[in-house]
Formats: C-alpha cells, sequence, structure tokens
C-alpha cells in the first residue's frame, strides 16, 4: 500500500475483484489502477496473472464489451479504437473487434447525424461544417461523414 504497511497477495486480489465487480478492465487499465493503490509491482503483476489464468479478467471480453457499448452510444471506429488504445488494449485485440463487429458505420453515422440534426439537409455551408465537425468528434472517417452529410 502507499502508506507505510505492506500489501499482501490478498489485499491486491481484494482491491482487484472489487474493481472487476463494477465493470470489466483492461489489463493495463487494472494494472494501473492497483499501483496508484500499491507499490509491490512483482505482486501485482502475480495477482493480474492469476486473474487471467481463472478468466476472471479478459482483455477479450473487456474489449468486446467496450465496442459494444460504444456502438450504442453513437461512436466511430477511430474514437472507439482511440479509446481502447488510452485503456492500454493491444492494437491487434482493437483491429479484431472493431473489424468483427456488426456494424454498418456508415449507416450509424446517418443515424446519429439525423439523431442530433434532424432529417433536413444543412442549410449553408456554415451549418454542414458544423455537422461534420460533430461526426468527426463522434470519431467517424471522412468517408463515413461525407455519406451522412450527403
Amino acid at each position: 500500500m502507499k502508506d507505510s504497511q505492506a500489501a499482501s497477495h490478498a489485499d491486491v486480489r481484494y482491491t482487484a475483484m472489487n474493481l472487476l465487480a463494477r465493470r470489466e478492465h483492461s489489463a493495463g487499465e487494472l494494472q494501473q489502477k492497483l499501483r496508484q493503490r500499491f507499490d509491490d509491482t512483482t505482486l501485482i503483476d502475480d495477482v493480474l496473472a492469476r486473474l487471467v489464468e481463472q478468466d476472471l479478467l479478459s482483455d477479450e471480453r473487456f474489449t468486446e464489451a467496450f465496442v459494444r457499448m460504444r456502438v450504442g452510444q453513437g461512436k466511430g471506429p477511430l474514437r472507439i479504437g482511440q479509446e481502447l488504445k488510452q485503456k492500454q488494449v493491444a492494437e491487434h485485440l482493437v483491429d479484431v473487434y472493431l473489424g468483427q463487429a456488426d456494424v454498418d458505420w456508415f449507416a450509424l453515422a446517418r443515424d446519429v447525424c439525423e439523431r442530433r440534426f434532424g432529417d433536413t439537409a444543412a442549410s449553408d455551408l456554415k451549418e454542414k461544417a458544423r455537422r461534420v465537425r460533430f461526426l468527426q468528434y463522434r470519431g467517424f472517417t471522412g468517408e463515413q461523414v461525407r455519406a451522412a452529410i450527403g
């Protein structure tokens, strides 16, 4: 622990399990949170390895759930991929699960744009630029944005 007491294997595991009980975490994200609470990195790595062995911690499961959640929120593939990289998910997992996602990104971009701005076309260039910025912020590619804007 960050105070004067030495952390035990049980303390680290208990903290990790409490974090996992709230929501799925990537291994890198959980490691970072545990390192904020405990000093012994070897102990943390041992606990994480044991959790992976017991299938209580899975980057694959986390990535699949995260992609599904963000798609439901109307986020695009670029934004989802960036967020996963920030959560220290391996790039090959990001590519696999974004590729496996049963999502028509073009239709999602159109739906998100329509929900936000209605089904009327942009009245002028300023309005069109506003819509483009919105979709780009949401993480859609240029091609998907152009298709959504029309």
